[in-house]
């Protein structure tokens, strides 16, 4: 029996030495990965990988949304570029002022681009290229007109039409004369019984003097103005003929220019 297991010892410690003396790559080639007796691993390289799958849709991705039918959905065209706008500016009328910056619709929008100033508004006879204010007023009775002067030089002139006794210079009230002499422009009144109206400065203290002598008033409103609001004769009349009661009168066209272009208390010359 103690003979039988010294035998089998002696295999066993025969194999081991054959184990430890045989080379790695036989060991491998028999199954052996280590020489521990591990089971044997197969060979990465030999391994099948599974092909990747494929990629799947993102979550909760909408789904395709077929076209409306073109006769259900309308196209809506692209709104077109709009331009740049000015601030909307408004014009004064009759105010006496001038504007000469740029102007812009009241009704809308405009490009935002520089304009240029307008020309001065023919307003009646006479018109000048500019618009220029008056320093003096000069009327010559004989040639029936008025001039606006400024630093000696005539910038408009307008026919007039005189009282209906044109000749001589006024005496006292009543006598349908108008004066004559050196006067300023003393009042404006835009609500006056025909359309605008500037008060001359008659009469002076000569004036009331004379006519105080001879036991008469003078008279006074003396005005510049233009045609009567309400009308008692045709238009004709008034625009050939002299018919005031000692004023001076234009056409209402004329008369606004004269009024724009004027102020209190310049000069008015009135020549025979």
């Amino acid at each position: 029996m103690a003979g039988h297991r010294t035998k089998r010892v002696k295999s066993l410690l025969a194999a081991f030495a054959l184990l430890a003396l045989a080379p790695l790559g036989s060991l491998q080639s028999q199954g052996f990965n280590s020489v521990s007796g591990a089971p044997p691993v197969a060979n990465p390289a030999a391994v099948a990988v599974p092909a990747a799958a494929p990629a799947t849709a993102a979550v909760n991705a909408p789904a395709a949304v077929a076209p409306a039918p073109s006769d259900t959905v309308s196209a809506v065209p692209a709104s077109p570029p709009v331009a740049n706008t000015a601030p909307v500016a408004t014009v004064a009328s009759n105010s006496g002022a001038y504007n000469s910056g740029a102007f812009s619709s009241v009704s809308g929008n405009v490009p935002n681009v520089p304009v240029a100033a307008p020309p001065a508004t023919d307003f009646g006879a006479g018109s000048s290229s500019s618009f220029e204010m008056a320093e003096k007023v000069l009327v010559d009775k004989s040639e029936r007109k008025l001039y606006l002067l400024r630093r000696g030089r005539v910038i408009k002139e307008y026919p007039i039409k005189l009282g209906l006794n044109p000749f001589g210079h006024k005496q006292r009230e009543g006598d349908f004369r108008t004066p004559e002499g050196k006067y300023e422009l003393e009042a404006r009144n835009p609500r006056s019984e025909f359309f605008l109206s500037i008060k001359i400065s008659y009469p002076n203290r000569e004036d009331a003097a004379v006519a105080g002598e001879s036991g008469f008033s003078p008279g006074g409103l003396i005005m510049i103005h233009g045609q009567p609001n309400v009308p008692k004769r045709p238009a004709e009349h008034y625009a050939t003929r002299d018919w005031t009661d000692g004023c001076i009168a234009l056409s209402n066209a004329d008369m606004v220019d004269v009024w724009m272009r004027t102020t209190v208390g310049i000069p008015i010359e009135i020549r025979p």
